[in-house]
């Protein structure tokens, strides 16, 4: 008699850098057992409720809990606010009668953690970024079921995976893509292309920065792919070689086989993608939080495949000497798109999936 479906609640909410690995990780799932049955865990304050149906996904909205990070009126809230949360999820995990607990951080994993542990519901927690947040730390604890981005990340128990993927990213073949891809946005079929993205939202000083640097990049010969996001414009005049600016490319897959280089923030997303697929970068980390967006950039970098430089460093000046150097050489690209490669991981949502299921599978036996 075949297995039951597995019953799965997945939580990682609020914004991209979660949900993106989240419903990696549900669509691997998927692909191993097409007949699995995944809740996800969200909130009405993030991107959840656009996001996740359109992955397909039904999608139970609990209150979101911010865990603070500094002593504030808000954390003397929070007691409350993670008691009325944790309720909300005990009851999705009820309804759907889950037989295991998916976290990737964000406002909804810790009251799905607590949830889960007070039901008796196996959890696993996925930390994506190289210095984890504060529901993955004390999750991290509670259970031996730990998976990281990388070795660098320092949790307990925690097993490094890399981060989940689409199918598409993670199996992208940039050489046999490349013509089509430039083709796409018009670009030339040969010539060092560029990219440039500030992530879904933009990035106001790496367009600005790069914009200003347009004349330079053109006499270097360098070709320009600009996604400036959906509510900024970058103003550059037509000329050759091409400098394409667009808002938003939804296949990321095509701008990643048009370039040879990229100019970008380090979130983790950002970074597992462009090591996966081998692209090498300059990362310019957002100054915020301490800078935890530069460590995940940090192994990339130590390995060769990336250039790190401060957001109020990155200027065309920057630019011109320390990046058209780089992009005028054949050779240093290539060190740079093989090392950016070796800290890459293509099979991290499938890996995930696996060990899940697994775990599923021996607590079923258990009972």
């Amino acid at each position: 008699m075949a297995a039951s479906a597995p019953r799965i609640v997945v939580a990682g909410g609020h914004s991209a850098g979660h949900i993106e690995p989240t419903m990696n990780f549900a669509d691997a799932v998927r692909r191993l057992r097409p007949d699995a049955e995944i809740t996800a865990l969200g909130t009405v304050r993030g991107l959840d409720t656009t996001l996740i149906p359109a992955r397909g996904y039904p999608l139970e909205l609990i209150p979101p809990v911010p865990l603070q990070r500094r002593l504030n009126r808000a954390l003397l809230r929070t007691p409350v606010a993670l008691r009325d949360s944790v309720r909300a999820a005990a009851a999705v995990l009820d309804r759907t009668r889950a037989e295991v607990v998916v976290g990737f951080g964000g406002y909804v994993a810790m009251p799905a953690y607590i949830a889960a542990r007070r039901r008796g519901v196996p959890f696993v927690v996925h930390e994506a970024n190289a210095r984890p947040g504060v529901a993955n730390r004390v999750a991290a604890r509670l259970t031996h079921h730990v998976f990281t981005a990388s070795a660098a990340v320092r949790l307990p128990h925690g097993v490094p995976v890399g981060i989940p993927l689409r199918p598409a990213i993670a199996g992208l073949d940039r050489a046999a893509l490349r013509a089509e891809a430039r083709a796409r946005f018009g670009l030339d079929p040969d010539g060092v292309v560029l990219l440039v993205t500030g992530g879904s939202q933009g990035a106001r000083a790496i367009n600005d920065a790069v914009s200003a640097a347009a004349g330079e990049l053109r006499v270097a010969g360098v070709q320009v792919l600009h996604v400036a996001g959906p509510q900024n414009t970058v103003d550059v005049p037509a000329g050759e070689p091409p400098y394409v600016a667009v808002p938003y490319v939804e296949d990321m897959q095509y701008a990643y086989a048009a370039a040879d280089f990229v100019v970008c923030r380090s979130g983790a997303m950002t970074c597992a993608e462009l090591s996966a697929v081998g692209l090498p970068a300059v990362y310019v980390p957002l100054p915020l939080r301490g800078g935890e967006q530069r460590l995940n950039a940090v192994p990339v970098e130590t390995a060769g495949g990336a250039l790190i430089v401060a957001n109020e460093d990155f200027d065309p000046a920057w630019i011109r000497t320390r990046l058209l150097p780089v992009l005028a050489d054949p050779a240093a690209l290539a060190r740079m798109a093989a090392a950016a490669a070796t800290t890459g991981a293509q099979d991290a949502g499938i890996t995930m999936a696996r060990r899940v299921l697994a775990l599923l599978d021996d607590d079923r036996r258990a009972a």
